[in-house]
């Protein structure tokens, strides 16, 4: 069973999903506003944060497969709310489960799949064949603790806090339970590899271009998976899918900007 944050509650169920290397604690700023008025419930996808550290695969079938049974448990329609790899897991859940999902809230995710390994700038090129690789990525991100000590840091404007630090680094204390986070860096659908990763955000894009289910976008300047140009892309893609810029941030937007993520949220859910 997957570890819970629940703000408890008789107000609509609103589940705050997180990506790779966070928590539930990603969005532990973002809740309060909303808690008086919905049920929060943020989770720990399996292997990360206080869930369950298994021996397992750690592919997408292997996260769907943890995730879906406690959204199912929860008393719906529920509204969604999804960072980086949450924004995938979510936007599949209400796919395929239509009639479960009020909407679905997205922010610095992959919408859809990587053509190829140009769909990165230069840089980014370097650095994700690197981490990808077995031996090398494998000794960056599980021995050398490269995400937590440094994409971590480095994807947020402010600085922060040593107890916030230890609060994200506190669940991998091992090279061994840092192995989920490896995991979902070769989980980047990027040429048709992985197939089912690949099979899973195309039929996201799809239906993110012509649902009727509410979607809402929230972006940054100058963000980092979704730059200005991939935003773009996404509106004319997607016409109907309410985008909100809320103000100056990298990647890890709950970090910077808690206040307007939540005040953007409650007034699309309202």
């Amino acid at each position: 069973m997957l570890h819970v944050r629940d703000s408890g509650g008789d107000g609509p169920t609103v589940v705050f999903v997180h990506g790779n290397p966070t928590s539930s604690y990603l969005w532990r700023n973002v809740i309060p506003p909303l808690a008086g008025r919905f049920r929060c419930v943020a989770v720990d996808l399996i292997g990360m944060g206080r869930s369950p550290k298994p021996p397992i695969a750690y592919d997408w079938a292997d996260h769907r497969r943890h995730l879906t049974p406690v959204l199912d448990g929860l008393d719906g329609p529920l509204w969604l709310v999804g960072h980086d790899w949450g924004a995938g897991l979510t936007i599949e859940y209400a796919r395929t489960h239509p009639g479960r999902v009020r909407g679905v809230a997205v922010t610095e995710g992959h919408l859809r799949p990587l053509a190829s390994w140009d769909d990165f700038d230069e840089g980014g090129r370097d650095l994700f064949r690197r981490l990808r690789d077995p031996v090398e990525g494998r000794r960056m991100i599980e021995e050398d603790d490269f995400f937590l000590s440094t994409v971590l840091p480095g994807g947020t404007l402010r600085e922060l806090t040593p107890e916030e630090r230890h609060a994200y680094a506190d669940p991998y204390p091992t090279a061994q339970s840092r192995h989920p986070i490896w995991r979902w860096v070769t989980q980047i659908p990027i040429g048709g590899e992985p197939p089912e990763t690949d099979r899973v955000l195309a039929a996201n894009w799809d239906w993110l271009t012509t649902t009727d289910v509410p979607l809402l976008l929230l972006t940054a300047t100058p963000g980092a998976i979704l730059s200005p140009p991939r935003v773009e892309e996404v509106r004319r893609a997607a016409p109907r899918l309410r985008i909100r810029d809320v103000g100056e941030g990298l990647h890890f937007l709950p970090e910077d900007r808690p206040a307007e993520i939540a005040a953007e949220l409650a007034a699309w859910m309202a």
